[in-house]
Order: C-alpha cells, then structure tokens, then sequence
C-alpha cells in the first residue's frame, strides 16, 4: 500500500487556502472602495450642484434688487437751460417814471413857491434840516424806481434816529411826492390834481420847506 504524504497534501490545503482568502479579500477591498467611490463622487456632484444653486439664487436676488430700486427712485427731473436772446440795456432798467430832464429841486422849488402866491398863501422858507429829509427821500424813491406811498417816510424817525430832533423841532412835518414829470410846471399840475397833495400848494398853514428833484422824480418836505 504506497505511503500518503500528509505534508504535501497540507501544503496544497494551505496554499489554496491562502489564494482563496486574497481573492476574497481583493473582492472585499474592492466592493468597499467602489462603494465609496461612490459615496463620495455622489457627495462632490451634489455640493457642486448646491453651490451652482446658491450662485444662480444669488444672482437673482441681486437682479431683483436692482430692479426695486430702480422701481422706487424717482427719475431725475430734466434741467433746461434758457440761454438770454440778449443782454439787458440800461434802458431796460430804467422805471417807467424815470425822465431825462434838466430841470431839478431849484426849479421846482420856484414854480411852487410861484403857485402858492397865486393862492393867496406865503411862500415857504427853506430849511436845510428839511433838506435833509428831502434828500434821503429822494433817493430812495430813485433806488426803488418808483414811489414808496410815503412807507419811507412814515419809518424815517425809528430808523434813522439821529433824525429825531426834526421832527421833534416841529409841530407838523409832512411829504409830497411825485414821479414821471417832464417839466418843473408839470410837477406842479400833478401835484395840483392830486387829491391831498394839492396842500402843498394852498396849505397856508406851512411856513418852512425844501424840495429835492431829479430825473423826474421829486420830493417835497413842509413844516409848521
């Protein structure tokens, strides 16, 4: 009966033992790997899909943000610009009442004083501190362009206090204006058809005055 060699038969046992076991654990390893494999390359596909989300999200928030602001800002309101067809002149300036005469305050003062005695009543005897009220006052009727309505004249004392003692000095001051006069006679007729400043001329009552005349303008100032 030939002899069994047991050690042989070990070795081939063990050897295919041990090539079955590597080959199953290089199954193993494998499936593990693939699995993760995918596990993570599914990972990677979806964060990148979310970020591509959050991009496209963003970016549409931003559209829609401009939009509502270009919804609710008013658009700006056109400027146009007038350019002048020409410069004034120094006509265009000038008042309506303004005159270019010769005559002046010492023609005008001898055509009243001349009136006043073809009433019956004194000549007027000039005062300089009246003269001085006359003048202000003439020149602010010429600053203006035409007549205050005697505003000036009715603040005169509160604003210019160094004033103060004229009218003090008197019982009675009073103002006449005109404007738009060409001749000295002129004045006179205006003032003589106006109602109330017709007493300049007939007002017997005033003794003391002064008048200041210029380019059609004039102002006279009485005291009693």
């Amino acid at each position: 009966m030939p002899k069994i060699n047991w050690i042989l038969i070990i070795k081939v046992y063990l050897l295919s033992f041990t090539l079955v076991f590597f080959a199953v654990l290089l199954v193993y390893l494998y499936s593990v790997g693939f699995q993760r494999g995918q596990a993570v390359g599914k990972h990677d596909a979806e964060e990148e899909f979310y970020d591509r989300l959050a991009l496209i999200n963003k970016e549409a928030a931003q559209q829609m943000m401009q939009y509502q602001l270009a919804m609710q800002s008013p658009e700006p309101t056109p400027v146009v610009a007038i350019n002048p067809s020409r410069t004034p002149s120094d006509d265009d300036q000038q008042s309506k009442y303004t005159r270019s005469v010769e005559w002046g305050g010492p023609e005008l003062w001898e055509e009243v004083n001349n009136k006043r005695i073809t009433y019956g009543v004194g000549v007027l005897n000039q005062a300089d501190e009246l003269c001085t009220i006359a003048s202000i006052r003439l020149n602010e009727q010429l600053v203006l362009g035409q007549l205050d309505n005697h505003e000036g004249f009715g603040n005169l004392e509160e604003r210019r206090p160094d004033l103060a003692w004229i009218f003090e000095k008197y019982g009675q001051v009073a103002e006449f204006l005109l404007a738009g006069a060409d001749t000295p006679q002129e004045a006179v007729s205006l003032w003589e058809n106006t109602l109330g400043h017709k007493k300049l001329l007939t007002g017997g009552e005033f003794v003391y005055g002064c008048i200041y005349a210029q380019d059609g303008f004039a102002v006279a100032i009485t005291a009693f």
